[in-house]
Protein backbone atom coordinates (compact mmCIF):
# COMPACT_ATOMS: atom_id res chain seq x y z
CA UNK A 1 0.00 0.00 0.00
CA UNK A 2 2.92 2.37 0.61
CA UNK A 3 3.97 2.02 -3.02
CA UNK A 4 0.75 3.48 -4.41
CA UNK A 5 1.41 7.09 -3.24
CA UNK A 6 5.01 6.88 -4.45
CA UNK A 7 3.94 5.52 -7.84
CA UNK A 8 1.29 8.24 -8.15
CA UNK A 9 3.84 10.96 -7.32
CA UNK A 10 6.27 9.60 -9.91
CA UNK A 11 3.53 9.47 -12.53
CA UNK A 12 2.45 13.06 -11.85
CA UNK A 13 6.02 14.36 -11.90
CA UNK A 14 6.59 12.71 -15.28
CA UNK A 15 3.56 14.57 -16.67
CA UNK A 16 4.87 18.02 -15.66
CA UNK A 17 6.89 18.58 -18.88
CA UNK A 18 3.83 17.72 -20.97
CA UNK A 19 1.72 20.31 -19.15
CA UNK A 20 4.46 22.96 -19.40
CA UNK A 21 4.72 22.48 -23.17
CA UNK A 22 1.03 23.33 -23.52
CA UNK A 23 1.55 26.80 -22.02
CA UNK A 24 2.05 29.73 -24.37
CA UNK A 25 5.52 31.15 -24.70
CA UNK A 26 5.60 34.80 -23.61
CA UNK A 27 7.69 37.76 -24.74
CA UNK A 28 8.32 40.28 -21.96
CA UNK A 29 9.13 43.76 -23.29
CA UNK A 30 11.77 45.20 -20.98
CA UNK A 31 12.91 47.84 -23.46
CA UNK A 32 12.19 51.47 -22.67
CA UNK A 33 9.75 51.79 -25.59
CA UNK A 34 6.65 50.22 -27.07
CA UNK A 35 7.36 47.44 -29.57
CA UNK A 36 5.33 47.67 -32.80
CA UNK A 37 7.09 44.87 -34.72
CA UNK A 38 8.64 41.66 -33.41
CA UNK A 39 9.82 38.99 -35.83
CA UNK A 40 11.85 35.85 -35.13
CA UNK A 41 14.15 33.76 -37.32
CA UNK A 42 16.18 30.71 -36.45
CA UNK A 43 19.59 31.98 -35.35
CA UNK A 44 21.92 32.63 -38.24
CA UNK A 45 19.19 32.77 -40.88
CA UNK A 46 17.48 35.81 -42.36
CA UNK A 47 14.07 34.10 -42.65
CA UNK A 48 12.08 36.25 -40.24
CA UNK A 49 8.48 35.27 -39.72
CA UNK A 50 5.33 37.33 -39.35
CA UNK A 51 4.98 40.25 -36.95
CA UNK A 52 4.19 38.63 -33.60
CA UNK A 53 2.79 41.90 -32.23
CA UNK A 54 -0.37 41.21 -34.24
CA UNK A 55 -1.15 38.51 -31.64
CA UNK A 56 -1.73 41.32 -29.13
CA UNK A 57 -5.17 42.96 -28.86
CA UNK A 58 -3.77 46.40 -29.80
CA UNK A 59 -0.97 45.07 -32.06
CA UNK A 60 1.79 46.51 -29.88
CA UNK A 61 3.64 45.53 -26.72
CA UNK A 62 4.17 48.34 -24.24
CA UNK A 63 7.09 48.53 -21.80
CA UNK A 64 6.75 45.81 -19.13
CA UNK A 65 3.90 44.12 -21.02
CA UNK A 66 3.96 40.41 -21.85
CA UNK A 67 2.79 38.97 -25.16
CA UNK A 68 1.54 35.39 -25.48
CA UNK A 69 3.01 33.70 -28.55
CA UNK A 70 1.25 30.55 -29.70
CA UNK A 71 3.04 27.69 -31.41
CA UNK A 72 6.64 28.76 -30.81
CA UNK A 73 9.06 25.84 -30.42
CA UNK A 74 12.18 25.83 -28.27
CA UNK A 75 15.37 26.96 -29.95
CA UNK A 76 17.85 29.74 -30.55
CA UNK A 77 16.46 32.69 -32.48
CA UNK A 78 17.47 36.06 -33.86
CA UNK A 79 14.88 38.81 -33.41
CA UNK A 80 14.08 41.89 -35.44
CA UNK A 81 12.33 44.43 -33.25
CA UNK A 82 10.70 47.68 -34.41
CA UNK A 83 9.62 50.77 -32.50
CA UNK A 84 7.06 53.54 -33.21
CA UNK A 85 9.74 56.08 -34.21
CA UNK A 86 10.82 53.80 -37.08
CA UNK A 87 13.93 52.41 -35.39
CA UNK A 88 14.55 48.73 -36.13
CA UNK A 89 17.08 46.70 -34.12
CA UNK A 90 18.26 43.13 -33.99
CA UNK A 91 18.89 40.77 -31.11
CA UNK A 92 21.10 37.78 -31.81
CA UNK A 93 20.98 34.30 -30.30
CA UNK A 94 17.92 34.50 -28.06
CA UNK A 95 17.48 31.23 -26.24
CA UNK A 96 13.74 30.55 -26.13
CA UNK A 97 12.11 27.63 -24.33
CA UNK A 98 8.54 26.78 -25.31
CA UNK A 99 6.13 27.61 -22.50
CA UNK A 100 8.56 30.00 -20.78
CA UNK A 101 9.06 33.77 -20.77
CA UNK A 102 11.85 35.40 -22.77
CA UNK A 103 12.65 39.08 -22.52
CA UNK A 104 14.44 41.75 -24.52
CA UNK A 105 16.05 44.75 -22.82
CA UNK A 106 17.63 47.91 -24.23
CA UNK A 107 21.10 46.44 -23.59
CA UNK A 108 20.27 43.49 -25.90
CA UNK A 109 19.54 45.70 -28.91
CA UNK A 110 22.16 45.88 -31.67
CA UNK A 111 22.42 47.14 -35.23
CA UNK A 112 19.72 49.75 -34.73
CA UNK A 113 18.78 51.91 -37.72
CA UNK A 114 15.89 54.07 -38.94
Amino acid sequence: MRLIPIAAALLLSSLAPVVAADKATRFWNLTSATVKDLRLALAGTKEFGANLCFQDKDSEVEHDERLNIAGLVSGTYDARIGFPDGTVCTVKNLSIAAGDIFSIEDKDLAGCAK
